[in-house]
C-alpha cells in the first residue's frame, strides 16, 4: 500500500488517475440534486433571519447562576404581557440573549424587570438594545448588494484572467453551487442568520474560488499546446490537471477544517459564544461544500460547456485520427473498455521528490542564484 506522499505524486505524474472527467455526469447530478433540495428547503421553510434584518428588541442578562435554564426566560415573557414567539439563546456560562419583536417602552421595561426577576439578578444585568425594522432593511439590502457585486466582479476577473468565458461561467456555477447547499442546511437547520453569518458566507465564497481557480490555472498550463499536438484531448488534459491538484485541494482543506472545527465544536459548544457559532458554521460547511465542488464540479462543468466549441470538436477528430493510425502500426493497443493505451507511454510530469529542488541546486556557494539562471 502506497504512502500518502507516494500517492500524490502517483496522480501527479500519471500514473495513477481517477476518471473525474469521464464519469461526470455523476458528480453534476447530484450537485444538481442537492441544490434542488436546498431551493425546495429555502422555499418552504424559509431563512431564520436574526434581529439584525428583522428589527426588534434584544436583552441580555449577565451574571446569572452558571448554564442557567431557558425556560424561566420564556415565563419573563409572558409575565410581561407577550405571547408571540420569543428566541432565547445561551451566551457563554453565565449569560442568556432574548431577543422578540419591537415593542412599546413600557413594555420592555417590564421585560427587563421580569427577567431580572427570574433569574434573581439586579435590573442593571439586563441591558436592552432595539433595532427599527427600517435599519434591518437597510442590512437585508446591503448584503444582498455585496452579494451581486462580489459574484459581478468574480465573473469579470476571471475573464480577464483566463481570457475565455467558460472558465468564469463555470467557476461561477461552483460558487452557486455552495452558496446554495450552504443556505439549504441553514433553512433545514433553522439556525440563525446573523451579519456574522453573511461574513462566513463571503469567506468560503472566496475559499472555494481559490481551490477553483488553482485548478483552472494547471487546466491552462496543461491545454497551453493542446492544439500543437495530437496526443492528448481536453477532457483528458482537463482530468490530468484535477489529479494534479486533488492533494493540494485535500490538503487546503483539512489545514482550513481543522481551525474552523475547533472554533465550532469548542468555542461555541463549550463556550457557549453565538457570535462563535454564526460565522465559523457556515465556514464548516461552505468549506467541505467547496473542497468538493472544486474538484467534482467546476471541472467537469467547464469540459461540458468548453467541449461544445467546434476548436475543441476539431481538435479530438485529430487526436481520433492519430490514435487510428498508431493502433493500425501497433504503436499502440485498444483496452478491453475501447480506451487507447499506447505501447510506450509518455511521462506526463517527472514526479516530486522531497527535499529535491531546483531552488537548492541552482544557488553557488555564496546562497545567491547565477546570473542568466532566470530570465527576470
Amino acid at each position: 500500500m502506497m504512502s500518502y506522499a507516494q500517492w500524490g505524486n502517483a496522480l501527479y505524474s500519471g500514473k495513477k488517475s481517477y476518471g473525474i472527467i469521464k464519469n461526470r455526469r455523476i458528480p453534476l447530478t447530484v450537485g444538481a440534486i442537492l441544490m434542488a433540495i436546498s431551493v425546495i428547503g429555502i422555499a418552504i421553510f424559509g431563512l431564520n433571519p436574526s434581529i439584525e434584518f428583522t428589527g426588534g428588541a434584544e436583552f441580555v442578562v449577565t451574571n446569572t447562576a452558571t448554564n442557567p435554564p431557558q425556560q424561566p426566560a420564556y415565563d419573563a415573557v409572558k409575565a410581561a404581557g407577550l405571547n408571540e414567539q420569543t428566541k432565547v439563546a445561551q451566551m457563554g456560562t453565565n449569560g442568556l440573549r432574548v431577543q422578540t419583536s419591537q415593542q412599546p417602552i413600557d413594555v420592555e421595561l417590564k421585560i427587563q424587570k421580569e427577567l431580572a426577576k427570574a433569574y434573581n439578578v439586579d435590573i442593571s444585568k439586563v441591558s436592552k438594545t432595539s433595532i427599527g425594522p427600517s435599519w434591518g432593511a437597510s442590512v437585508s439590502k446591503q448584503a444582498l448588494v455585496g452579494l451581486l457585486v462580489f459574484m459581478g466582479m468574480i465573473a469579470l476577473l476571471l475573464m480577464a484572467y483566463f481570457r475565455t468565458w467558460t472558465m468564469s461561467f463555470s467557476a461561477l456555477f461552483a460558487l452557486m453551487h455552495d452558496f446554495l447547499i450552504t443556505l439549504g442546511v441553514f433553512a433545514y437547520t433553522q439556525i440563525e442568520i446573523t451579519p456574522a453569518t453573511i461574513i462566513g458566507l463571503l469567506t468560503i465564497l472566496g475559499y472555494s474560488l481559490y481551490d477553483t481557480v488553482v485548478v483552472f490555472d494547471k487546466i491552462r498550463e496543461n491545454t497551453r499546446d493542446m492544439f500543437n499536438q495530437s496526443r492528448s484531448k481536453y477532457n483528458e488534459l482537463a482530468n490530468l490537471s484535477i489529479n494534479q491538484t486533488m492533494v493540494r485541494s485535500i490538503n487546503t482543506s483539512i489545514t482550513g477544517i481543522l481551525p474552523v472545527s475547533a472554533i465550532l465544536f469548542l468555542g461555541a459548544a463549550l463556550l457557549g459564544t453565538s457570535t462563535l457559532l454564526d460565522i465559523s458554521m457556515p465556514l464548516f460547511i461552505g468549506m467541505i461544500v467547496g473542497t468538493f465542488s472544486s474538484i467534482f464540479i467546476a471541472t467537469p462543468m467547464l469540459t461540458l460547456v468548453r467541449g461544445r466549441s467546434q476548436a475543441i470538436k476539431d481538435h479530438n477528430a485529430k487526436v481520433d485520427k492519430a490514435r487510428a493510425a498508431a493502433v493500425e502500426s501497433g504503436a499502440a493497443t485498444l483496452n478491453e473498455d475501447g480506451s487507447f493505451k499506447e505501447v510506450t507511454p509518455a511521462v506526463v510530469a517527472a514526479p516530486m521528490v522531497p527535499g529535491h529542488h531546483k531552488g537548492g541546486r541552482l544557488r553557488n556557494r555564496n546562497g545567491r542564484r547565477p546570473r542568466n539562471e532566470f530570465p527576470r
